[in-house]
């Protein structure tokens, strides 16, 4: 991938908050790779190497610096470049679907062979597929040694090498000393896991939780004090998250599960679900080219398109929320819960909400709905039965691998399932930044109040401007919708 040297220096001097994340400076007088905005005092510019990845500088080469700590930098997603296959392989590694041996099937799911794949890391990124999953795995094991006091062996296990003499290994190649030595400080030993969760500014926290708070699942999820909890359950083994709004560039995660193993997995999901990874740079320099959208934006900065937590979750609070309001939606997801879920089971509960006391049930525990009264249309029984027997036949069904219109069509093969659930499953659970569901109601009339759109094929046609970051101009519409309804009721109740 070519990047722009005088336009890379010029952010390392200037130590550009915009640019962190986008691009990493190698310097070969000292052997260290560094973020954009490190504090150290930045090299001469002919002793600098620019790298689009954390991965290429380490295979270039180059170790991480202890300063600004590349292992906290925001992933972003913008460098993937302008290849879909690029950019479908590194959401499925961040997934957790491939590893280093596991590199041929990886290449399966994304229909090529694994030599074509190391060619388009090689022209988009400047490393190897094994370098990213390497890099990714020991930049988080850094990242927990410095942060917490969980137990070196358990940061091995965490971090996924096979064994505590691997871990050893690979930290001590790559930083020049074994890992108790980057425990600078002695942390107190907690049962509680807490962890920076990195962005790239600004980032729109107010708006997260506007959206998360009336479509908190009863007894699953709760927000409070600018604050959102959740049970979660993984192999089934129950925890809690909460995040909460961090200092700086990052959220703060507060994490109570046993099993160390599925820390990377909780990790991830959640920075699935707060879209830490989008670039709102590039996303905002690209809309607000709509003059009707650049005032949304200038609005709402850092605007982000909520993820999710469990896919299957997810896809089955859409189906309920089809054509009733978010808070019927709300209601109907708390009976399921009440009906299917089991009974939250963890050993601390101090601080956690007393109305978080319940998991949400999978797959399997839906096979039977229809058998408890749950105030909804057959239909929408049926639809809910036939997605849960396809998400527990295909372990696949809500990973990203294919393209959105290949996804949106296997998406709509689902009994119940029409184009606007579909577009909303994409947006939501595949990470789509560029699935629109513009048959929505709100979004219709947001569109007709920005700009005067005249129905459907209206809205579309002015969407095509806003390819590739539809859903993120979505969110923008929806947001502004909720402030004019919000307005009216205001002048209502003044009347």
């Amino acid at each position: 991938m070519d990047l722009d040297q005088a336009a890379c220096y010029r952010a390392l001097l200037t130590r550009d908050v915009r640019f962190d994340g986008r691009f990493f400076t190698g310097v070969s007088s000292t052997g260290i790779y560094c973020r954009p905005v490190c504090p150290a005092r930045p090299p001469k510019f002919e002793h600098c190497l620019f790298y689009a990845t954390a991965s290429a500088a380490q295979a270039a080469g180059h170790r991480p610096c202890l300063r600004c700590r590349p292992e906290v930098a925001p992933t972003l997603s913008a460098w993937h470049g302008t290849c879909a296959t690029v950019q479908r392989a590194l959401n499925l590694i961040e997934s957790g679907a491939a590893q280093e041996s596991d590199l041929p099937s990886l290449a399966d799911r994304l229909g090529i062979g694994e030599r074509h794949l190391r060619r388009l890391f090689q022209k988009h990124l400047g490393t190897s597929p094994r370098a990213v999953v390497q890099t990714r795995r020991i930049l988080f094991a850094k990242q927990l040694i410095t942060d917490t006091s969980i137990p070196m062996t358990d940061i091995a296990l965490a971090t996924g090498f096979g064994s505590v003499r691997r871990f050893n290994g690979a930290i001590r190649q790559l930083y020049g000393r074994p890992p108790r030595e980057l425990r600078r400080s002695k942390l107190p030993a907690e049962s509680i896991i807490r962890l920076r969760l990195p962005f790239s500014p600004p980032y729109d926290w107010t708006a997260i939780l506007d959206f998360l708070r009336p479509r908190a699942i009863p007894g699953v999820e709760v927000v409070e004090a600018e604050c959102y909890w959740r049970s979660i359950e993984m192999d089934g083994v129950h925890g809690i998250v909460a995040v909460s709004k961090g200092t700086g560039t990052s959220l703060c995660a507060e994490i109570r599960f046993p099993s160390m193993r599925a820390l990377s997995e909780i990790v991830r999901r959640l920075r699935h679900l707060f879209d830490l990874s989008a670039d709102p740079f590039t996303i905002t320099q690209h809309l607000t080219q709509d003059p009707a959208l650049a005032c949304l934006l200038a609005q709402r900065p850092g605007l982000r398109v909520p993820g999710c937590w469990d896919g299957f979750e997810t896809a089955v609070r859409a189906i309920l929320g089809q054509q009733v309001t978010v808070r019927a939606a709300t209601q109907l997801a708390g009976r399921v819960v009440a009906a299917f879920g089991k009974e939250l089971s963890i050993a601390n509960r101090a601080g956690v909400p007393s109305a978080l006391n319940a998991v949400f049930p999978r797959p399997a525990d839906l096979r039977h709905v229809g058998s408890s009264p749950l105030g909804m249309p057959n239909a929408r029984q049926v639809a809910l039965r036939e997605l849960a027997l396809m998400a527990e036949n295909d372990v696949h069904l809500f990973q990203i691998g294919c393209s959105l219109d290949e996804a949106i069509e296997r998406l709509k093969r689902v009994p119940g399932i029409g184009d606007w659930t579909a577009q909303y499953i994409a947006m939501r659970i595949l990470r789509e930044p560029d699935a629109f569901p513009a048959q929505d109601v709100a979004l219709l009339r947001s569109c007709s109040a920005a700009f005067g759109a005249k129905g459907f094929g209206d809205v579309l046609r002015r969407a095509d401007q806003w390819r590739p970051w539809r859903a993120y101009a979505a969110m923008h519409l929806w947001a502004a919708d909720a402030d004019q309804k919000h307005e009216e009721a205001g002048r209502e109740a003044v009347a």
